[in-house]
């Protein structure tokens, strides 16, 4: 097998941007410790500004009020840092701009107050398309709808190579359904070629692959794809109802008669082989036809009794 016969038929996908931020663990400690410690450091300057409004001298009074307003303002401060993150979500850390990594560990996390820090949820999701009406590969009108499944891999490709991941995955689901589409016919004619409704498991690996390539710019992952409706478009479901019928009439007509012909040949062959009555090729002919009409006819055959011999 040559080489280029045993490359795969890959769908005809976009080029997309290379990323140019990738997501890693942004630096982080456990929150607990930082609470008590934000806590201890309130409580202690708050005790200091108590203390310090007792003193008679005036010059340690002041010392102790600024010391502690000071302390609990820095410890107010240092709590700021705090995230809560819950399990399927993650936090992007950004410091002045700049990219610091992202919070994946759920449970209380702490990182430099002066972070800002973005919420992404990195659960599974599902996008269902509109009922979209395209022409397929041989220009007939059709409807069809697809659904998603997906997550955010790359939560900083989600947040920063991409406006608006939602209406990215969205807009090019869109894209990927209607390019699907018009590169293949509803029903194929020829039985080589691959079509939507026939061909329905090839068609949806090829939609997964145009999918991937599509999204994987914004940091997503496809999960599973899948056509939710299917159908010619309304004006001329009743004209392609009638081809496909007059189709299943005519697939079943041929197996009626490969099935006749073969009976009829048996028949024959059994008579040759017993040889308990001789016919010559036209008594041959007639019995043929005879059979063919009786096992192809679609309504019962009316018996002839022949009273006389063979040739009358």
């Amino acid at each position: 097998m040559s080489e280029t016969d045993a490359t795969p038929d890959v769908p005809d996908v976009p080029t997309m941007p290379k990323a140019r931020v990738r997501e890693f663990t942004a630096h982080s400690i456990g929150g607990g410790l930082a609470l008590l410690l934000g806590l201890v450091g309130l409580l202690v300057g708050i005790g200091l500004v108590a203390t310090g409004a007792t003193l008679t001298s005036t010059g340690g009074k002041v010392a102790l009020i600024v010391v502690g307003i000071v302390l609990a303002i820095a410890a107010l401060f240092a709590m700021g840092g705090l995230n809560m993150v819950a399990p399927g979500e993650a936090r992007v850390v950004q410091l002045f701009g700049r990219y610091r990594g992202t919070i994946r560990e759920d449970g209380l996390r702490w990182v430099n107050p002066l972070t800002s820090r973005t919420k992404v949820s990195t659960r599974v999701r599902n996008h269902e398309t509109a009922v979209l009406k395209v022409n397929d590969a041989y220009g007939n009108p059709i409807e069809l709808a697809a659904v998603v499944v997906w997550k955010v891999e790359d939560t900083a490709q989600a947040t920063f190579e991409v406006d608006d991941f939602l209406e990215f995955v969205s807009t090019q689901t869109e894209a990927a359904v209607r390019h699907i589409a018009i590169e293949y016919p509803y029903d194929a004619h020829d039985e080589g070629g691959l079509s939507l409704r026939g061909n329905a498991e090839e068609i949806t690996e090829k939609l997964a692959v145009e999918l991937h390539a599509r999204v994987e710019a914004a940091g997503v992952q496809i999960i599973e794809s899948r056509f939710t409706h299917l159908a010619y478009a309304p004006e001329i479901a009743s004209a392609m109802l009638q081809r496909q019928q007059a189709g299943a009439v005519v697939a079943a007509r041929r197996l009626i008669v490969d099935g006749a012909v073969g009976m009829v040949e048996d028949a024959l062959a059994r008579i040759t082989a017993q040889d308990f009555v001789a016919l010559d090729e036209e008594r041959k002919a007639a019995m043929v036809s005879n059979l063919l009409v009786v096992l192809c006819g679609d309504r019962a055959a009316q018996p002839v009794v022949n009273t006389g011999t063979l040739y009358q």
